[in-house]
């Protein structure tokens, strides 16, 4: 029987942290060391975010010698892109009805315009 994650993607990617940490690692493999540079917070609180990037599985941590390194694992992100295709054919969708309406509207503003023209001049 498998168990869950404990944190889904979209739980790990909330905190800009955890998005900074994934865009660097989309690089290269780096060591906790390494990672923890880039971040004004402590080699803990680093360590803590891949944690929770890990129980996702967006990233993984494999032992070099007596370091730890890190990498992406960008499988479960397809989750996320599925997700956000939908919403962004949904506002594609949405601002297509919009410019309709809008250039429909235009034309219609047109006519009327003439229609008030030619009501004012005489025959």
């Amino acid at each position: 029987m498998s168990t869950a994650p404990k944190h889904d993607v979209f739980q790990a990617i909330a905190d800009p942290t955890r998005r900074q940490l994934l865009r660097l690692l989309a690089e290269n493999e780096l060591p906790i060391t390494e990672i923890s540079s880039h971040f004004p917070m402590s080699r803990t609180a680093v360590s803590k975010h891949l944690g929770i990037l890990s129980e996702a599985e967006l990233v993984s941590g494999r032992k070099v010698g007596r370091e730890k390194r890190y990498k992406l694992n960008p499988a479960p992100l397809a989750e996320l892109k599925q997700w956000l295709s939908f919403y962004e054919q949904f506002w594609d969708n949405k601002l297509a009805m919009l410019k309709h309406y809008v250039e429909n509207e235009e034309i219609g503003d047109l006519k009327l315009a003439e229609l008030k023209r030619d009501e004012r001049e005489p025959e």
